[in-house]
């Protein structure tokens, strides 16, 4: 990453004074990466306190404790493993001001870094999160588990009160609707909880089921607040609690398979929002692809700055956001690293993740083959600049308010998120039996709605139309209404202009061109053990990267052997053919991408791989893409991250980093390259986020390329989302006219919808370019004649 972008220097950490100098890679240092002996290792919580970071690791399942450890960090970067660890599924973490303590997984750490320890014996269950106690906030508080046990803990003697039985020991039936519990706050005279998942085994295959729950405990009964999947649980006072909490509002954060949710708690009532999503990879109704999404103030106390993740997108959040005042919530950057918890610490970013999990759950594919996760589960902490969340990726998005839903009349939808991007458009289908009015109305965040004048349409039954709205409308939110009972798909999509070049940055100088010789290739793996190095498999031997990035030449045919037999490269994971890339998922459905150079076409490389935890990043003739996990919809949610000319043979992560295979010959001046002494073993280390500047996504290609099509029906869906400067080629070799039919899936679920419909004579070529403003994931095209035709898209 550019220096100017992360304010980082290689070499050289943050701390003020003298200190040793630790090496850093895009803002992750090797030497601080957390390991554990399960599944899993994610950070749970990162808190300053005490003079230093504290942070806690979680083990996926794991409510009696585990392998995972509280680290200390110094301002230093001496990583302290405290001697107290007795690890468990942990992310919950509040201050205690009353009593000066930290309250971080089952550990209370006094002013001054003194540790003591709640046993699992004694609170059993994954610590999701804490809260301020309703009638004595001075002298207790409050402990959520993830199986919805509650106690109430004394802050003096740690004793802890069971409020309702965890349930993993629970024998009578769930407490609360949904399951995987996330977020825990109070305020209001109530405490609030979440859970983002379901149970059963249609969660584990199906994304868009009824899923999760939001609820809440006046100290007596439980109110079920709404049926939906919610993570964080927040408000302005933050990881304190509330400074006011019988008026301050709380905020709460979910999605369903339509779009992300945003509540708020004002005065005794919730009122609630949806916003878009950048990234699929955290659906699922499970809710295990999510972690915790977070809302934290990484400001200072004379000035407070909320930054907001979630699915994949960072917001810019308003600490006024209440009721009477919505406005101002505004994307900054797409980013793909998985994030736990951040925090702001010695004047920077710092980032909590879940990096490699040695289990990958249900994240298996076809096209990854035999491959396995790394043999040990690791994570680290990723050091930024207050700017970095936004300088990532563009912040396209998209998301629903209805999909195939049946509506009254005249009852507005959802609140939708308006403002905040250049291009904005809705795609509406009438799925009812009778013309339908939608009428569409903004809010400037102040509750009161105007009727957008030129934004009424009508739609005849299984009518459906693209709109554009213009950069001048007004508004923070948007709501639509029918005039009659129907059943309607509503999608809103939004961009921003792709400043980005098609040039790679200069840190990625030294990785091999594909149409040059092969450089210096390799697999990888990352090994297990505790052997805590990543191992290299050469034609020039066998190598293994150790915990100070040297890339060492070791003698070990055994673990030589297994990379190669074990981390081979697939046969043939998907079909290349003149037209496009053809996919063909695990359940049998056809997708199509762009082509890149033709340099591509034969080589074996590394298509797809897990590098952060449950989505995969798949490497595809010159684009990587963000792929979700099969049960997150897979590849009808892909996202282009990143164009390029590059041989890349493998990639991996290894103690938070990205680390890729193909580098050529020595090249001098770029630190993320390493090199055995020998000089024949290299590979490049970054972070994933470092794709974003490898170059803007191009490509060309199509779904029919002189292909013999049949009357009325369709082409494989072609992947058109995610990029900027689009422009269609159509034509066929028929002796008379050809009216083609092309249709957009705007969801990426099969929700078709006509964009055009156009007569190609004889010999001609119909070129399209299509406005910035439509925007989709799939297009498709259909004729009204037999005959062999040619459908090809170039983005630049």
């Amino acid at each position: 990453m550019r220096k100017g972008i992360n304010g980082l220097l290689i070499g050289l950490c943050f701390a003020a004074g003298p200190l040793k100098a630790q090496r850093a890679f895009s803002g992750v240092y090797p030497h601080l990466a957390m390991y554990n002996k399960e599944g899993e290792c994610g950070t749970g919580a990162v808190v300053p306190w005490a003079g230093n970071l504290w942070v806690i690791t979680y083990g996926p399942h794991l409510p009696k404790g585990s392998s995972d450890k509280l680290y200390e960090i110094s301002p230093a970067l001496k990583q302290t493993v405290r001697e107290e660890s007795i690890g468990g599924t942990p992310a919950n973490r509040m201050i205690h001001k009353e009593s000066n303590q930290l309250f971080i997984g089952p550990y209370a750490i006094d002013g001054k870094g003194g540790v003591r320890v709640i046993p699992y014996t004694a609170m059993a269950g994954r610590h999701t999160g804490n809260a301020r106690h309703l009638q004595d906030p001075a002298g207790k508080i409050y402990y959520g588990t993830m199986e919805e046990g509650f106690y109430e803990v004394d802050v003096k003697t740690l004793q802890p009160v069971m409020i309702s039985e965890d349930g993993n020991t629970r024998k009578n039936s769930d407490l609360l609707p949904g399951a995987h519990g996330k977020g825990l706050y109070s305020g209001q005279g109530v405490m609030i909880y979440s859970n983002n998942g379901e149970q059963g085994p249609k969660a584990l295959t199906d994304f868009d089921i009824e899923s999760g729950s939001l609820s809440e405990w006046d100290g007596k009964n439980w109110k079920v607040v709404r049926r939906n999947q919610f993570v964080e649980v927040t408000g302005p006072g933050g990881i304190n609690g509330n400074a006011h909490p019988a008026t301050d509002p709380i905020w709460a954060t979910g999605w369903d398979y339509k779009s992300v949710l945003l509540g708020v708690r004002d005065a005794g009532k919730w009122h609630f929002y949806r916003l878009p999503k950048a990234s699929h990879s955290y659906d699922g109704a499970h809710g295990w692809n999510t972690e915790w999404p977070r809302i934290r103030d990484i400001g200072t106390a004379q000035k407070p700055d909320y930054l907001m993740t979630m699915h994949g997108m960072f917001w810019r959040f308003p600490g006024n956001f209440s009721a009477a005042n919505t406005a101002g919530i505004r994307p900054r950057s797409a980013y793909l690293k998985v994030i736990g918890d951040y925090t702001r610490w010695n004047e920077q970013l710092v980032f909590g993740c879940d990096d490699s999990a040695q289990k990958e759950f249900l994240n298996k594919r076809k096209a990854k083959g035999s491959i396995e996760g790394p043999g040990e589960s690791n994570s680290n902490l990723w050091f930024t600049s207050f700017n970095l969340p936004d300088q990532l990726g563009p912040t396209t998005a998209e998301g629903a308010v209805w999909i195939k839903e049946d509506v009254k009349a005249n009852e507005p939808s959802d609140p939708f998120l308006f403002a905040g991007w250049k291009h904005r458009s809705a795609w509406v289908q009438n799925n009812g039996k009778a013309p339908t009015t939608f009428t569409f109305e903004t809010d400037n965040g102040n509750g009161h709605w105007v009727k957008i004048k030129t934004q009424t349409i009508i739609l005849a039954p299984g009518g459906a139309t693209s709109i554009l709205f213009p950069v001048t409308t007004p508004g923070e939110w948007i709501r639509v209404r029918t005039n009659n009972a129907t059943n309607v798909t509503l999608q809103f999509c939004y961009a921003a202009d792709d400043a980005r070049s098609t040039k790679p940055a200069t840190i990625f100088n030294g990785l091999s061109k594909v149409t040059g010789a092969p450089a210096s290739e390799g697999l990888l793996y990352a090994l297990g053990d505790d052997r805590r190095t990543l191992g290299l498999s050469t034609a020039h031997g066998y190598y293994e990267l150790d915990e100070k990035m040297a890339l060492v030449k070791k003698e070990d045919v055994t673990t030589d052997q297994f990379i190669k037999s074990k981390f081979a490269i697939p046969e043939q994971p998907v079909i290349i053919d003149e037209a496009s890339v053809l996919v063909v998922d695990d359940k049998g459905r056809r997708w199509r991408l762009p082509l890149g150079n033709d340099a591509f076409t034969g080589t074996s490389l590394r298509v797809c791989r897990e590098v952060a935890t449950e989505r995969d990043l798949f490497d595809c003739h010159g684009t990587f893409y963000e792929l979700p996990a099969e049960n997150a919809d897979g590849y009808a949610k892909i996202r282009p991250i990143s164009s390029h000319s590059f041989r890349i043979k493998d990639y991996a992560s290894y103690r938070g980093l990205l680390i890729l295979t193909g580098v050529e010959g020595q090249v001098k001046g770029n630190d993320h390259l390493i090199y055995s002494s020998d000089g024949k073993a290299a590979v490049w280390a970054g972070v994933i986020d470092d794709l974003w500047k490898m170059g803007k996504p191009v490509g060309h290609g199509g779904p029919w390329k002189n292909t013999d099509v049949k009357s009325g029906v369709a082409s494989d869906p072609y992947l058109i989302g995610f990029y900027d400067d689009r422009s269609l080629k159509l034509s066929h070799t028929a002796k008379q006219a050809v009216v083609f039919k092309i249709e957009a899936d705007p969801v990426g679920t099969g929700q078709w919808m006509k964009y055009k419909e156009v007569t190609v004579a004889p010999g001609e070529t119909y070129i399209h370019h299509f406005p910035a403003g439509v925007q989709a994931r799939w297009i498709r095209f259909s004729s009204n004649s037999d005959c062999k035709a040619t459908a090809l898209l170039e983005y630049k």
